[in-house]
């Protein structure tokens, strides 16, 4: 590149940049106006100090292969986050509680001093999802393989949740099909099936009360992937805005150039 080239366009700018910077600075009524524009002109003339490598625009397919590295390492971090002992249950944030309808059971129970049953079976069910949440990774994975590069652009330019708003939008249903099975047998590994069975044998004993019904495996799926998205989508916000989170480097090249 020839050097009296970039000298005299490095000049051109910040020559006019000085006169819109004077411009304004006349004007009271863009006060507010002109500390953002004096931060375009910081920006730009620090521009002109880059090489040409570092002003080179980041490829489609590193876009696409970066937004790939970070739900790979976004999932792989709340899946191992929310598949231990109380990473559901001890969580407020996606603590899954009994189904809404149980409180009728529960005011019922709680006459006869058997409530605490219902205790028991909230704890059950998150450690149901607990158990399944690690054999949803593979899932995440397979999908991360499948983003197309459209799918990469729009996700890039989108918010820090774009990503998994994305796999949300396309992946629930199927995600929901594969997790119910798991799901099911977890419930019945913890416990939880054979604890329901006796508290609605309890409450049913009692007299006049309304029938009440509950599919726990959809509930615990649904709840159980809520939980995941929604850790997801804070682990992409994370790498996205921290540095510290970016660690790989083309997680750094990426969205570092943001």
């Amino acid at each position: 590149m020839n050097l009296r080239h970039v000298n005299f366009k490095m000049f051109k700018s910040i020559f006019l940049i000085c006169i819109t910077i004077i411009v304004l600075s006349c004007n009271p009524g863009v006060v507010t106006a002109q500390s953002s524009w004096l931060q375009k002109a910081k920006d730009l003339v620090g521009g002109f100090q880059k090489s040409d490598s570092e002003q080179s625009a980041l490829s489609v397919d590193n876009i696409a292969a970066g937004l790939k590295d970070a739900l790979r390492v976004g999932s792989e971090t709340v899946v191992k986050q929310l598949g231990k002992t109380d990473g559901f249950n001890a969580d407020p944030a996606i603590h899954i509680p009994l189904p809404e309808n149980f409180k009728t059971v529960r005011n019922a129970l709680d006459k006869i001093g058997m409530s605490s049953m219902l205790d028991d079976l909230e704890l059950r069910l998150n450690r149901a999802a607990e158990v399944a949440t690690p054999k949803a990774k593979s899932l995440f994975l397979q999908s991360i393989k499948e983003m197309t590069l459209e799918d990469a652009m729009g996700i890039y330019k989108g918010p820090d949740d774009a990503a998994t708003k994305y796999f949300q939008s396309k992946m629930s249903k199927p995600l929901a099909e594969t997790m119910h099975p798991i799901v099911e047998n977890s419930l019945s590994q913890v416990g939880a099936v054979q604890t329901y069975d006796n508290i609605i044998g309890k409450y049913r004993s009692l007299p006049f009360v309304p029938d009440v019904k509950a599919d726990l495996t959809n509930y615990v799926t649904e709840k159980g992937m809520n939980g995941i998205f929604h850790y997801l989508a804070r682990e992409e916000a994370a790498i996205r805005q921290n540095p510290a989170k970016r660690t790989t480097d083309l997680l750094k090249r990426v969205f570092g150039a943001q």
